[in-house]
């Protein structure tokens, strides 16, 4: 490996750092197993300090490098020991050494968690693969690439943040409700070292009657292979089949169900075998066994279920920024400690919001009982007009190649995520945010997936597709009931609440800048508290009425939005966990 010196990690003066961010360094930043799903032996993790430059966008390899930079910290970010904006005009280089020994007939994959936006990949000088898209994983065989000893990993990214691009909150100008851009690797990058014949991905389904997990394997290799799947609990094996890596349905008699009250998770050790028996390949994996729904009520309105059970989702809209990683939490444990304070303040969902989380947010939201509704990312800024729930709407006109590259990226946040029992909903579109050929984008995701609900647009122009209408409202909750185009549709209250609080200016990302709530700040905690108690009572009259769930706006204060209900460095909860969810209590009886 190789040796790089550690300073200059906290790169960037005058802003916030986490108390987790203060103590990253290059020894232990991010070092978690990235891929919780499907779990192997043999990998190695290549976060750290890497070499870096800035060149002009068209310039080739630089001769030289600018200092060093830690991933999996954005350029932009405190963390990574830069602090430096990427231009549209540039491009941002990687470079460090890497030691290997080739054995055998083993592949060597080398995996990118996500890097924003366009990538090129060469190892000893030779090009091993490229990408395009800021938010989801990706990967390359670089076998052939190797050679015995120290290997050479260089990285090329541009990133335009702009146009059809799909960047979420990202913005070249940081605004209101949007944020700094992220350019580069920002999340682990990692080699595992995998057989010829293999098992690629993972497939899990569920149902709770009779009580089954179906898994189903992507198998690089010769055919005539089968799958033997051991299903645990608490380290008891209970069920056991095998068959067809296209399909091996293993019955769980008597199984516990996943719930928010009871989040059961099932491990699984599956395994490749050949027309012998012998076992190829072998990964770990987890399952909870839950279905999702909707059901009509007494009154006749829609309500969403789990495990055929009406439940009532009480969720707060979570960004997933950081002062001092951007996008990148600072380490598992912070993102982590998000998700305990979110489920000890009441809520049990969590709308994943312009964001795709590193894999491992989603494992301890199974683990801990989170619902989710997961947006995809979206291009802000080349957008229809914000007609909200009025009828008619207009969407944007997009070029086939942007709507190819949109559905490419919307399939591969589903496929990531897939197996999650926590995610309960879809949401391609935010608000009017790059909302194109709605029609079409839900009918795909409701084919494509229909295990779980489509939101198509939380607070966005409505269009009768999917299962879900969903109307935004500041400060205090709002749904035009009255309007039966939305009675044959689940209804939510997508976001509402944003009430702000400054705590003081030692916590505020900018305190020359105009830091703001929805409805303007109040003066007093008293004043907070009885905001929020407010917009509950009105929820709780929305849910008598047929609103099936509400998003409260938001986890924590985000650059200029001081709306959160923990700062933006995580270091006050503006009211307590325990007050929380005493007043919103009422919301899930």
């Amino acid at each position: 490996m190789m040796a790089i010196a550690a300073s200059g990690t906290h790169g960037v003066e005058g802003r916030l750092i986490t108390e987790w961010g203060a103590g990253v360094t290059p020894e232990n930043a991010w070092r978690d197993y990235p891929r919780p799903q499907m779990v192997r032996e043999h990998w190695r993790n290549l976060n750290g300090n890497w070499e870096y430059a800035v060149t002009p966008e068209s310039a080739g390899r630089p001769d030289a490098w600018d200092g060093t930079i830690l991933v999996p910290f954005c350029l932009e970010s405190q963390l990574s020991g830069v602090g430096r904006l990427l231009q549209p005009e540039e491009a941002l280089w990687y470079r460090r050494l890497f030691h290997a020994d080739p054995v055998g007939n083993d592949r060597c994959i080398l995996h990118f968690e996500a890097v924003d936006y366009e990538t090129k990949v060469w190892v000893n000088g030779a090009p091993v693969g490229s990408h395009t898209g800021g938010n989801t994983p990706f990967a390359f065989d670089i076998t052939d690439a190797l050679q015995d000893g120290d290997n050479e990993l260089v990285v090329k990214v541009t990133d335009d943040t702009g146009g059809y691009q799909l960047r979420g909150k990202q913005a070249r100008e940081p605004r209101g409700i949007i944020y700094t851009r992220v350019s580069g690797i920002w999340q682990t990058v990692w080699l595992e070292t995998v057989p010829a014949s293999r098992i690629d991905s993972l497939k899990l389904d569920t149902r709770i009657d009779p009580p089954a997990i179906t898994v189903r394997a992507d198998v690089n290799g010769a055919s005539g292979h089968s799958l033997r799947v051991v299903v645990s609990r608490d380290g008891d094996v209970v069920a056991e089949a095998i068959g067809d890596p296209a399909g091996t349905a293993v019955p769980v008699p008597g199984a516990e169900l996943w719930h928010p009250d009871h989040p059961a998770l099932y491990d699984l050790d599956v395994e490749l075998l050949d027309a012998d028996g012998a076992v190829l390949d072998s990964v770990r994996s987890y399952a909870g066994i839950r279905e999702v729904g909707k059901v009509q009520d007494e009154a006749g309105h829609w309500r969403m279920t789990l495990n055929g059970q009406i439940i009532f989702h009480w969720g707060i809209l979570d960004q997933g920024w950081w002062p001092d990683g951007l996008l990148t939490p600072p380490s598992d444990e912070a993102m982590l400690a998000d998700i305990e304070f979110i489920r000890d303040c009441g809520f049990n969902m969590i709308r994943c919001h312009i964001k795709v989380n590193p894999r491992r947010f989603y494992l301890h939201c199974d683990r801990l009982g989170m619902m989710v509704w997961q947006d995809q990312v979206s291009a802000l800024g080349v957008d229809p007009e914000w007609t909200k729930m009025a009828p008619n709407p207009v969407d944007a006109e997009w070029p086939d190649d942007a709507h190819r590259q949109f559905m490419m990226e919307l399939k591969r946040m589903i496929d990531l995520l897939y197996n999650s029992p926590a995610i309960v909903s879809w949401i391609p579109f935010n608000e009017r945010w790059g909302q194109h050929r709605t029609m079409d984008v839900g009918a795909w995701t409701a084919a494509y997936d229909p295990s779980r609900l489509i939101n198509i647009a939380s607070g966005g122009n409505f269009w009768p597709v999917g299962d879900v209408a969903d109307h935004h409202a500041y400060p205090h909750p709002d749904f035009p009931l009255d309007d039966q185009r939305f009675d044959d549709y689940i209804k939510v209250v997508g976001e509402f609440g944003g009430h702000g609080f400054v705590i003081g200016k030692e916590h505020l990302w900018n305190p020359d800048s105009k830091n703001w709530g929805y409805g303007g700040l109040p003066e007093t905690h008293d004043e907070l508290r009885d905001r929020f108690r407010k917009s509950i009572d009105v929820l709780l009259e929305l849910k008598e009425k047929g609103i099936a769930g509400g998003v409260y706006t938001q986890t924590t204060d985000v650059e200029g939005e001081v709306n959160g209900l923990m700062t933006y460095d995580r270091k006050v909860k503006k009211i307590s966990p325990e007050e929380l969810t005493a007043i919103s209590a009422p919301l899930l009886k």
